[in-house]
């Protein structure tokens, strides 16, 4: 049969982690993302680019190709 492991033994750390712990920093585990508090105008602006932009990409379709609008003309 086997031989029981002795829980109290102390582990080895090896020579080149121990060197190198001092380097490796502790990370949370969650990161912290907020965003800035804008003033008026800025929150003005930022309002004005979106809807620009939402325009922009509702009305903007692909335009057919030089090739194409040519054989169209004739």
């Amino acid at each position: 049969m086997g031989r029981k492991k002795n829980k109290n033994k102390k582990k080895k750390v090896s020579a080149k982690k121990e060197k190198y712990a001092k380097f490796h920093k502790e990370k949370p585990g969650t990161l912290d993302i907020s965003m800035p508090d804008l003033s008026v105008d800025q929150v003005k602006q930022k309002r004005e680019d979106e809807t620009k932009i939402d325009k922009f990409l509702k009305f903007n379709k692909n335009r057919p190709t030089k090739e194409n609008l040519k054989k169209r003309k004739k």
